[in-house]
Formats: C-alpha cells, structure tokens, sequence
C-alpha cells in the first residue's frame, strides 16, 4: 500500500475527486503553512508528495519517497539542495493547469494596453475627464496586429488560441520547433495540442527575428539555467517602438536593467509584468512609476478552482501511477522542466 501525503489542505470536494484514484491507498491531507509543518506531517515518511514545495529535511524524514506531484507549473524552486540529490524520486508539475487563467490574463493585459487602460485608471484615481485627441490617437484593436509566443508550452498555446480568435496573426517559439504537438495535460478544447495555430515557427536561436516581427510579445518560459537572460539588451532592441512585451514566465528570463531601460527610453512602447528577478519587487524599482507598465504581483496564474484543477490533474497521474503508464507533465531534470 502506498501512503500519500498532501501538505495542501483540500476541501471536501477536492478529496472526492482524489479519492476516485485512490483504490484503498494510505491518503493523509493535513494543511501546512510553514516548512516546520510541512516536515512534521512527513514523520513517518510517505511514498507520494502532494504540495508546492519539498523542503530538504522533509526528503530526509521521507526517505521512501518515490514521487512528487506539484501545484506549480514550475520546478526551479524545488530542483536543488536534497531533492536534486535524489534523481530517483519523479517529479510532475502542474502545466496546464494554469493555461485559461494566463491566457486570459496576458490577453486582458493586451487589450489594457491597446485601450489605454493604463492611463485612463490613473486618470480617474486623478478625477481627470480623459478625452482628447491625443489620447483617443493611442487607442488601438488587437485584430490584424501580430502576436509572438516565446515557449510555446500548455500556456503560450492558449493565448494563442485566444489572440488567433481576435484576428491576430501567432508567430510561436519554442525549444525544437519541428515538433508541434503538445503531450502535456490540458483540458478539453483549451489551446493548440496539434500547433496548428501558428503562421510560423522559430527556435531560441531566431528569437531576435520573432521579436522583431511582433507587435504584441509574450513570454512563457520557465526558470531555467538555459532561459536564463534569454531576453536582453539585444533582444530589446530589435522589438518594434510600438511594440508591448508581457511576461508571465520567470523574471530571470529577462534581464529586467535593460527593460527598465528600454521602457524609460520608449523604445518600446510598453510592457505587463506578473515575475520580477527579485520579489516582491523592490520599492526604489523604476518599474512602479511607470505609465507605460502593468504590474502585478506574480498573481497571474491564480483562480478560484485552483486546487480542483490540481486534484484532477493528480488524480489522473495517480491512475497512471498505478497501472505503470508513463505519468503527465513529468519534469526532465536536465532541462529544468
């Protein structure tokens, strides 16, 4: 019998659909909000790990544990100290999950930009009546503009979708841009598992001509040693002046110096920033005084079925588990994801 351990703190309804994968295997499901309760709960060591993070010394109270099944979509923060000691122990992320909830976020962002919903917010808060020409100038359609998707992951496939359903023309880049099909988890009719949207396709090598091509650019990479500053000096300066840049993926994957820079200088024209190199993001940042930016705080991902999303996914990795079919979403530790 496996013994699975949950350190999340399901509801009832969370449980049910866990337990339609279960068949008769140990479940404990205890709420942990700090690391020391995280370790107490793994006393007594368990075979299966349900939670956001994996503590060293609860690798060391679980020395039986075979697999780690995350609510992230990433893994960066997980795979160093014991666990990257420990190749043996499987891990699976939550990709997907988070695919509708993103997609509409940096879409939102988009067509915040595109509306000036930027300005016209701070007009309010400034009980200024913002109508004038100037203005309405700025104001523009995301329809016939072109969209770049840098990763072209569970993510960048459903802004995809939902960028080609406002007319705009995808452009998609992605690690081995021969292979198109998508194999992680998604749910049903979400994003692009066949890569049909896309008019073209470029590898990381040919990211300063997507980004030269696009009006519109997201960015979706996870946080790896490979990503690291894939986005910088360079890259900025091939973008187009008009050109808006959204990020959801990982701060490391932009230099932010040379953002901050390139908005300040308005040679592009603006940016919505959900990750940041440090966070929270530091109060002296030029970045929150700037009216052409959209921040917020790492919170893009987030939506009230969260943890139903997850218990699905699990579940469903639970069965494979169980019948020695290969696991969804499962973490190759040589690319960081």
């Amino acid at each position: 019998m496996m013994k699975i351990l949950s350190t999340v703190g399901l509801s009832p309804a969370h449980r049910r659909i866990l337990e339609t994968a279960l068949e008769g295997e140990e479940f404990i499901d205890r709420p942990c909000r700090s690391q020391a309760e995280m370790i107490a709960a793994a006393d007594g060591g368990c075979d299966v790990l349900f939670s956001f993070r994996v503590p060293d010394e609860l690798m060391r109270r679980a020395p039986n544990l075979k697999w780690v099944q995350l609510l992230s979509a990433g893994a960066d923060h997980i795979l160093k100290g014991a666990l990257a000691a420990a190749p043996g122990v499987a891990v699976t992320t939550a990709s997907g999950i988070h695919g509708t909830a993103i997609a509409e976020y940096t879409i939102g962002s988009m067509l915040a930009y595109a509306h000036g919903f930027h300005q016209t917010i701070r007009a309010q808060i400034r009980g200024e009546w913002q109508r004038n020409t100037n203005f309405m100038n700025t104001v523009d359609s995301l329809r016939g503009t072109t969209l770049g998707v840098i990763g072209y992951g569970s993510i960048g496939r459903e802004t995809a979708r939902l960028g080609a359903a406002f007319g705009m023309t995808v452009l998609a880049l992605k690690r081995n841009p021969a292979e198109h099909a998508d194999h992680g988890w998604n749910a049903p009719g979400v994003g692009d598992p066949e890569g049909r949207i896309p008019a073209q396709w470029f590898g990381p090598d040919e990211r300063a001509a997507l980004l030269a091509a696009s009006d519109y650019v997201t960015v979706t990479l996870p946080g790896t040693a490979h990503t690291q500053g894939f986005i910088g000096a360079r890259e900025l300066a091939a973008m187009r002046p008009h050109a808006y840049l959204v990020n959801i993926g990982r701060g490391s994957v932009i230099d932010q110096n040379a953002l901050a820079a390139a908005l300040a200088e308005k040679r592009i024209a603006g940016a919505g920033l959900d990750v940041f190199e440090r966070e929270p993001l530091e109060p002296e940042s030029p970045l929150w005084a700037m009216e052409n930016v959209i921040l917020t705080p790492h919170m893009s991902g987030a939506y009230k079925n969260y943890n139903g999303a997850a218990c699905e996914l699990f579940a469903e990795n639970l069965r494979r588990w169980r019948a020695r079919r290969p696991l969804l979403n499962l973490v190759d530790r040589a690319l960081g994801y």
